[in-house]
Formats: C-alpha cells, sequence, structure tokens
C-alpha cells in the first residue's frame, strides 16, 4: 500500500493531504497559459505564516468542481487543499478577473494558430434557476416566476464562444446582443492585425427589431436574423445550430446546471467557455502551414 512522507496511506480518504503532482487530468499547455493571467501571490510584510499551496493543485480543483458540480465541502482529498482553501483561492482570483483573461488567452492561442472562423458567429441564451437569488438574478419567464439567471454568449462559425455573461433570466434577449459584440476582445489572427467583429452575425427571433439591424449595420457586420411571423420555428436553420450545440457542451459543466453562487462574478460560466475552448486548442497543432489551419476546423 503507497504511503506519503507523514506516514500515512495515501488510499486512506482522511489522511494526510499530500502537496506534491496534482491529478493528471489538468493538462500541462492549461496550466502554462493559466500562470499568464494569474497575480502572483501576496507575501505578508512581516513573514510568518502558513505554507500557501500550490496554484495547479487549487485550479484543478476548480476544474474538478465546475465539472462534477460537487460543493466545495465535498472535494475529495486528493487534491491537497481543502474545499474552503480552494474557494478561497477561486474567490481572490475571480476579483482579479483571471478567467476573463484565461478565456481571452486561450483565444489568442487559437487565432495566431488558425482556429477561429470570423465568417459567421451565432447568437443565443440559456437559461439556469438560482437556488440561493443573489446578484443578476431574475423571474424567470419560463420556470413559473421562480428565480433564475440567464447566460448569453456569441460564438464563432464551429461554435467556440467568443463572448459572454450573465444577467437575470427576466432580461429579453434582445438587450444583450449589443454588450455581447462589444465584449468579444481584440484576437489575434494568423497574418494581420487583431480582430474583434464577426463578417455575419445569425439570430432567432427574439432579435427581431429594426433597431438592432441598423445597429449591425453601423459597425460594419452583416445579419441574419429570424423574422417573427414569417420564418417558421421549427427549424434552427443552416447555421444557427452550431450555437445549440455549443449550450449542449456548457452542459457538461455540471456546476452549470444550477446556480448556487450569490455574486454574479462567482459564476462558472466563463470557466465554462474557457474549457470549450482548450478542447479545441488541443486539436490545433502550433504549426505555421494552411493544413494544420484546416486542422483546427
Amino acid at each position: 500500500m503507497p504511503v506519503c512522507s507523514c506516514g500515512l496511506s495515501t488510499a486512506e480518504p482522511r489522511g494526510c493531504r499530500p502537496r506534491s503532482a496534482p491529478p493528471a487530468f489538468l493538462p500541462d499547455e492549461l496550466w502554462e497559459l493559466f500562470q499568464r493571467v494569474v497575480p502572483p501571490a501576496p507575501v505578508r510584510p512581516q513573514g510568518g505564516g502558513r505554507r500557501r499551496y500550490g496554484g495547479r493543485e487549487v485550479l484543478t480543483a476548480i476544474v474538478f468542481v465546475a465539472t462534477t458540480g460537487c460543493t466545495w465541502r465535498q472535494l475529495p482529498p486528493v487534491f491537497g487543499s481543502s474545499g474552503p482553501t480552494a474557494h478561497r483561492r477561486f474567490t481572490e482570483w475571480s476579483t482579479a478577473r483571471v478567467w476573463a483573461k484565461l478565456h481571452r488567452v486561450v483565444l489568442d492561442e487559437l487565432g495566431s494558430r488558425g482556429g477561429l472562423d470570423w465568417s459567421r458567429c451565432a447568437i443565443d441564451s440559456v437559461n439556469m434557476r438560482a437556488l440561493k437569488g443573489g446578484k443578476l438574478t431574475g423571474p424567470n419567464p419560463v420556470d413559473r416566476g421562480k428565480k433564475g439567471s440567464k447566460i448569453h454568449l456569441i460564438t464563432e462559425r464551429t461554435g467556440l464562444p467568443l463572448s459572454v455573461g450573465t444577467s437575470g433570466a427576466n432580461l429579453h434577449d434582445s438587450q444583450a446582443l449589443e454588450p455581447l459584440v462589444r465584449g468579444i476582445p481584440p484576437i489575434r489572427s494568423r497574418r494581420g492585425p487583431r480582430r474583434r467583429r464577426p463578417a455575419k452575425l445569425h439570430a432567432d427571433k427574439g432579435y427581431d427589431y429594426d433597431h438592432l439591424r441598423r445597429w449591425l449595420r453601423s459597425r460594419g457586420i452583416r445579419h441574419r436574423i429570424a423574422r417573427r411571423g414569417v420564418e417558421s420555428s421549427t427549424r434552427l436553420g443552416r447555421h444557427r445550430w452550431t450555437i445549440e450545440r455549443t449550450v449542449s457542451w456548457l452542459g457538461g459543466c455540471r456546476r452549470l446546471h444550477r446556480r448556487y453562487e450569490r455574486k454574479a462574478e462567482h459564476f462558472l460560466a466563463t470557466i465554462a467557455c474557457t474549457l470549450i475552448c482548450y478542447r479545441r486548442l488541443k486539436m490545433c497543432p502550433p504549426a505555421r502551414t494552411r493544413a494544420a489551419a484546416t486542422w483546427c476546423r
């Protein structure tokens, strides 16, 4: 039976908490990208204090909570840090906007490898129940008025999230279009300057308003918005199905099935979008050939 340095068996669920190598499901490349955006650890001016847990172990624990949907106190001891310790670090990084920065870094890597297709983008939203209320919640019109939140997102042609936002469940989809389009960060390209505007935007009937069409045209973005009372609702169309698939990918992060966080900045939607983009990044070899860019898509 394996034994750790303090003499207790590593198979014991409540034995020592090893601080060595993290579980293998956190890839090295994701950890290297995370190191670019994580702020330095605070230093006590007077010195002393307990040794700080490693950032990689805590990041692995946070990804585990996001993907499995367990509570922070149910975190297995194999990660080295306790649930409250992982949550404190998660709060610290959320305040520093680390998750949004990590999402942008992953998008930059995808863009530099030719893994983003700007020819068509799509916009949509998804609702979930907010069990504990909090900021950015509201009565859900499709859930008997219970408190809920809504995730708004824009994806590129193949379904990778470019911009994501959270609002109350009672916010109309049309009110989120302009903030989402403005929220697309300038992303690196294989050639030329950074890009932040899609060539064309697809949307459903919830965005069927003339002022939105005029606003998109003023920014040089062509639009294809379904018209109320004219087009059928039985089909998603030839291009909008990709964002519906992305919504199902978000369901892979079980923590998003229900919103348990009272603070809006602690909601894990941005982490889920980052993991979706990183899965595509693993398929993109860091080559500079046209074949590599085709393989990414």
